[in-house]
């Protein structure tokens, strides 16, 4: 059971580094957060999109991301509630006054339990990974390696694995470049400018997208 090839794995290690190297709504978020409330709460905002791609991963095993591909209507709702979310969090951004680049890490800032459900709610509110996991990791299944459910998840799992060895660095060099920003109040501010119009950018696009 699970017996691969060496060049499957170097196929699919490669295509998992390409994944989560590729700029997108978890990025944003993640690198938002270790920007704008420091370390800690950067990799509270990782953990909570692996909640949300762990989701994603366990419905392309389970087959039930074949209802959003399928399906029309639930493509759209769970693509607007998604959407509607990103907007929401970059407007928060954009109204804000730069605070939280300045805040002494004692207050203002949003705890690490609210910063992890944000994330699994960017995460699982965008039905373009649940796609994207059932077209991607299906190409990855080996007849007679195992169930097919099972390589699903297995592979799945092992993109979330290539993330703990890219993200957390990210987070590291993005917490140096926020300690800096929490100095100078006015870069702060054009950072949460900045930040605020991506995120309702990305939410725009997630509205806008097709099949």
């Amino acid at each position: 059971m699970f017996e691969y090839t060496a060049v499957h794995w170097v196929t699919f290690l490669s295509a998992a580094v390409l994944l989560n190297l590729s700029p997108g709504p978890d990025i944003a978020f993640i690198l938002g957060q270790t920007l704008r409330n420091g370390r800690r709460q950067g990799f509270a905002g990782m953990f909570g999109i692996w909640a949300g791609a762990s989701l994603h991963v366990a419905m392309a095993a389970l087959g039930l991301s074949a209802i959003l591909a399928t399906s029309a209507l639930a493509f759209s709702i769970v693509k607007w509630l998604g959407a509607a979310y990103l907007i929401w969090l970059g407007i928060g951004m954009l109204l804000s006054r730069g605070d939280s680049f300045i805040s002494d890490g004692q207050s203002g800032n949003p705890s690490t339990h609210s910063i992890f459900w944000q994330g699994a709610l960017v995460s699982a509110l965008n039905p373009k990974v649940a796609i994207f996991f059932l077209a991607f990791l299906p190409q990855f299944v080996v007849e007679g390696a195992g169930s097919v459910g099972a390589q699903l998840f297995l592979h799945g799992s092992l993109i979330i694995v290539v993330a703990a060895f890219i993200e957390p660095p990210l987070i590291m060099a993005g917490s140096r470049l926020g300690a800096y920003l929490k100095r100078n109040r006015r870069v702060g501010l054009w950072m949460d400018r900045g930040l605020g119009a991506l995120f309702v950018t990305l939410g725009a696009r997630l509205a806008v997208s097709s099949k």
